[in-house]
């Protein structure tokens, strides 16, 4: 497996591999179709962030986008790549290219994402209740550790 740079072409696997997310989890409402989140991947997230994905055989088992504020705005892993240390190669990827302390948001519902990041050493924040377009309760973690590249 190598974590790379996202290439547009990657976007429709990426695309595919958070609306089998969102389909999969049945806490998670589906407030945009499977269309528009790939709109949206597509016009927003490969334009603005830095994607990397975990490529694996030429399939992507992952990705993460690293917004220009040091804030994770997405990292989803594939079902079949799920515990085999993608989520923390993409993790440590985001963490070495950020220029500050990394930040991210995730559901309440979604302890599984809260225990990895704790054990990558992510601390609560805050939390809301909700405030979100999903309109469920989140936490907002964030990670001080070094390891951040230094602002050319």
């Amino acid at each position: 497996m190598i974590i790379r740079a996202a290439r547009l072409r990657d976007m429709p696997a990426c695309a595919d591999i958070v609306n089998t997310w969102i389909d999969a989890t049945d806490w998670m409402p589906r407030v945009h179709s499977p269309d528009e989140v790939a709109e949206f991947y597509r016009d927003t997230v490969f334009e603005r962030f830095e994607v990397f994905v975990a490529d694996r055989d030429e399939q992507i088992a992952g990705m993460v986008a690293l917004a220009p504020d040091n804030m994770v705005s997405a990292l989803y892993v594939h079902a079949d790549a799920r515990r085999q240390g993608v989520g923390k190669a993409l993790l440590d990827r985001a963490k070495r290219e950020a220029t500050g302390p990394v930040q991210l948001w995730t559901f309440v519902a979604n302890r599984a994402a809260q225990a990895f990041y704790k054990h990558e050493g992510f601390t609560e924040v805050r939390r809301t209740e909700g405030d979100n377009e999903e309109q469920l309760p989140d936490i907002l973690y964030v990670c001080r550790e070094d390891g951040v590249r230094a602002t050319p």
